[in-house]
């Protein structure tokens, strides 16, 4: 039976061409101008352990030397080199799809990937916290499963302003009354 889809269309996006590869025919981009900080990059580990691989590494396939150049997914392929317990319970392969462009459109595709990926908006990220906090979660398991310190996670409850946010939060007096008279 042909879908809609097939009627359309001849083009197939690389999603749906999904390798698994070893990681070690893997190899860095000498261009990648993104950095990940070190609390995001545990972040990125644990989103890994706890959800496995739900984004496939992009690559340019490089045939003589059969390897597998990354146009994007630089950090997940660092967690899987690094990280024992990932690689050993992916049997040693990632998720790859790969495209197929010169250096140039790959350079492009890489910074399109990075900027597409946008920034989070402080807002929205008290808004998470604040329903977070009145379902029951702890600051704990707030700051674990989302990746937060202690003073993120305090500024953002400050920024929803609920008071209900602060139910947990053993506060001291800023001051004590002396002996003055009024």
């Amino acid at each position: 039976m042909i879908t809609t889809l097939e009627k359309e269309t001849t083009y197939l996006s690389p999603v749906y061409n999904v390798r698994a590869v070893p990681v070690e025919k893997l190899r860095a981009n000498s261009y990648n101008p993104n950095a990940v900080a070190p609390p995001e990059m545990k972040l990125l580990e644990k989103s890994i352990w706890e959800d496995g691989f739900t984004m496939p590494i992009v690559c340019y396939y490089v045939p003589q030397d059969d390897a597998y150049e990354i146009v994007d997914g630089y950090h997940r392929y660092t967690v899987m080199k690094t990280c024992r317990k990932i690689y050993e319970r992916e049997n040693g392969l990632v998720p790859v799809v790969v495209i197929d462009k010169d250096i140039s459109n790959r350079m492009a595709s890489t910074i399109r990937h990075n900027r597409a990926r946008g920034s989070h908006d402080i807002e929205l990220m008290s808004n998470i916290v604040a329903e977070l906090v009145q379902s029951g979660m702890s600051d704990a398991w707030i700051m674990r499963n989302i990746g937060m310190d202690a003073d993120e996670l305090l500024r953002l409850k400050q920024i929803t302003g609920l008071a209900a946010l602060f139910r947990d939060v053993d506060f001291t007096r800023a001051w004590e009354e002396s002996g003055r008279r009024r």
